[in-house]
This record gives C-alpha cells, structure tokens and sequence, in this order.
C-alpha cells in the first residue's frame, strides 16, 4: 500500500505566498508551478478557504517523480473593504499514489 511510505516533499514556486493586488474589480490570475521533487508518483489535491473568490486549475492531478506543472490561481472580482479576505488561502495537499495506480488522479486516495 502507498502510504505505508511517507510522501515525499514537493517544491512550489513562489515558495510561500502569492499576494493579489488592487484593482479588485478584475479578476486577477497568477501560477504557482508544484514540481515533485521526492522519488514516487504523487496525487494532489487543492483546497481553498474561500471556494467563490479563489480557483485553481487543475485542482488535482497526478505527477510523476522530478515531474512539474504549472498552476492557474485566479482571484474573482470582489468588492475590497466589504469582505474580509485575511483568512483566504489555498492548500496543497499530496499524497503517494497506490503502487500500480494508473496515472489519473483520484479522490480516495
């Protein structure tokens, strides 16, 4: 079973934080690059904490060891000083895929 081996680390770039900026009245996109830096193939998954103004595309898949993909993380449209945005974040959350697994993300994992 995979998980009876830890998953491996993986490596995102920017490494710590994406910050959207002003004007909030467009819907703003930046990427965040997720690259797979353990020796396993690994599914994962985003999460987010505010699921009407954050997106992400893919939301999940499957990488391959040393493999990497590029992220779309949008931010819609929303009015700024009428909404409290301190709590928004994303999560990236991974795990080693069944051994044997075909290479398509899913949910049980």
């Amino acid at each position: 079973m995979a998980q009876s081996v830890p998953p491996g680390d993986i490596a995102t770039q920017p490494n710590a934080k994406i910050v959207f900026n002003a004007p909030y009245d467009d819907k703003h996109t930046y990427h965040i690059k997720v690259i797979n830096s353990s020796a396993r193939r690994i599914g994962y998954g985003i999460k987010t904490t505010n699921m009407k103004r954050l997106g992400v595309d893919p939301p999940c898949g499957v990488l391959d060891p040393k493999e990497a993909v590029l992220l779309a993380v949008s931010c819609d449209a929303f009015a700024y000083g009428q909404e409290d945005t301190n709590n928004d974040r994303i999560t990236i959350e991974w795990t080693n895929t069944p051994d044997g697994a075909a290479k398509q993300f899913r949910r049980e994992w």
